[in-house]
C-alpha cells in the first residue's frame, strides 16, 4: 500500500510538549482532554492513563482552582504522557501549576490580568521550559470584538487570537501555539486559513463542540481534513461528547486517512453486498474490538467477494477475499485459504502474525538508519 502522504505541510516553528515535538518537521499530535473532577486524583490519572493507551501523545487537564491546581501536582508525578493545565483568569493557579512540572499552559494572555501578570507567567514558562497554548473559542470572543463584527466570524476570531500573541511577543516569548476554534466548520477553516498565514508558530486544531460521537466524528473529519489536506495543522484535538478516548481514535483515523500518520492498522473493508460470501460487517467489527491494541502500522483488506477483492488484497500488508474458499493474501501473494467455521480467529491470528514481522523489518530499518 503507498503510504506517502502528498500534502506539503506548512513551515512552523517547533515547540516543544514535555518531550512531545509540535510543529517544524514533527508527525501531527494527536490529544485529549480529561472529563473527570481533576480533584479527583485517582480517577484522572485512570483516565489519562487509558488515553495513553489508547495511543494518546498529549493530554489536557483542566485546572480551575487551586485545589485543583494541587491535584494536578500529584497527577503529573503519575502519568508519563504530557499534560497541559487549561486555566482561566487566575494567573496564580498558572504560577502554581509550572511550579508543579506541567508541560504547557493553555492560558489567554489578555485574560489573566495586568501587563505585570501577564510578565509574572511568561517569566515562570520561560525559566522551566515551558510552551503555552493561546486557545481562542468562537463562543468566548472578547466583548469589544463581539460588539465591533456583531457575531462570531473568522476575522474576529484572528483579531483576538492576534491580541493575545502580542502580548507574548512584546514580552519576546516565541514558544507558542495557537488555536482558533469554533463549531462552524466552515468559520473556524477560514480563520485557521489567516492565522496560518500571519504566525509562524505551530496551530492547534479543533471544531470546538463538535457534537456527540458519529455526528463530531463527522464533523471534526470534514473540518480538520480540509486544513490538513492543505498542511495547516500540527497537532489536533477531536471535540467529542464522549469517552475521550474515542477523541484519540477518530484523531488517529483523520491522520491515517490522510497518510498523516501511520498507528495501528488501516482497514480497507467493502460495505457489504449479496455477493459477500461471509459476514463482512460481523467479521469486521470482530476484527477491530480484537486489534485495538496492536500499534504497528498495517494496512489490511477485507473484501467480501472476487470483484474487488483481489484487486484491493494484492495491494496491502494482508489481504481477505471472500470466494469459495476465501483467500488470504500476504504481500501480495496467494497465502492461505480459509473456511467461514473459524474465519476471525483465523484472521487475527494470521494479522498478529503479519504484524510481527513488520515490526521487526521496521526495527530492522530504523537500526540500519542510525
Amino acid at each position: 500500500m503507498h503510504n506517502t502522504s502528498y500534502i506539503q505541510r506548512r513551515v512552523s516553528r517547533k515547540i516543544y510538549v514535555g518531550a512531545v515535538p509540535v510543529g517544524g518537521d514533527a508527525p501531527i499530535s494527536v490529544q485529549s482532554m480529561t472529563n473527570t473532577n481533576t480533584e479527583d486524583v485517582a480517577a484522572t490519572v485512570a483516565q489519562i492513563q487509558r488515553l495513553e493507551q489508547a495511543g494518546a501523545d498529549i493530554v489536557r487537564v483542566s485546572v480551575p482552582d487551586m485545589q485543583s491546581a494541587e491535584a494536578f501536582g500529584q497527577i503529573k508525578k503519575s502519568v508519563t504522557v504530557p499534560l497541559v493545565a487549561d486555566i482561566h483568569f487566575d494567573y496564580k493557579i498558572a504560577l502554581r501549576v509550572a511550579e508543579l512540572g506541567v508541560d504547557c499552559l493553555r492560558i489567554n494572555p489578555g485574560n489573566i490580568g495586568n501587563e505585570q501578570r501577564i510578565k509574572a507567567v511568561v517569566d515562570a514558562a520561560r525559566d522551566r521550559g515551558i510552551p503555552i497554548r493561546i486557545g481562542v473559542n468562537a463562543g468566548s470572543l472578547e466583548k469589544d470584538l463581539q460588539k465591533k463584527y456583531g457575531e462570531p466570524t473568522p476575522e474576529a476570531l484572528v483579531e483576538s487570537a492576534l491580541r493575545h500573541v502580542e502580548h507574548l511577543d512584546r514580552l519576546n516569548f516565541p514558544d507558542f501555539k495557537v488555536s482558533v476554534k469554533a463549531s462552524d466548520v466552515f468559520m473556524a477553516v477560514e480563520a485557521y486559513r489567516q492565522l496560518a498565514r500571519q504566525i509562524e508558530q505551530p496551530l492547534h486544531l479543533g471544531i470546538t463542540e463538535a457534537g456527540g460521537l458519529r455526528s463530531g466524528t463527522v464533523k471534526s473529519a470534514v473540518g480538520l481534513g480540509m486544513l490538513l489536506a492543505e498542511g495547516i495543522g500540527d497537532t489536533i484535538r477531536v471535540s467529542l461528547a464522549a469517552d475521550p478516548v474515542e477523541e484519540i481514535k477518530v484523531g488517529f483515523d483523520i491522520l491515517k486517512s490522510l497518510r498523516l500518520r501511520t498507528r495501528g492498522i488501516n482497514f480497507i473493508a467493502c460495505p457489504s453486498c449479496s455477493r459477500q460470501n461471509f459476514d463482512v460487517v460481523k467479521t469486521m467489527n470482530e476484527l477491530e474490538q480484537r486489534l485495538e491494541d496492536l500499534l504497528v502500522p498495517l494496512d489490511v483488506a477485507v473484501i467480501g467477494c472476487v470483484v474487488n477483492g483481489p484487486g484491493e488484497a494484492k495491494e496491502v500488508d494482508l489481504g481477505l477475499t471472500g470466494g469459495s474458499p476465501n483467500l488470504v493474501y500476504i504481500d501480495g501473494v496467494p497465502a492461505q485459504k480459509l473456511s467461514n467455521e473459524r474465519l476471525v480467529d483465523e484472521l487475527e491470528k494470521m494479522i498478529r502474525q503479519r504484524a510481527a514481522v513488520k515490526q521487526t523489518q521496521d526495527a530492522a530499518v530504523i537500526a540500519r538508519t542510525k
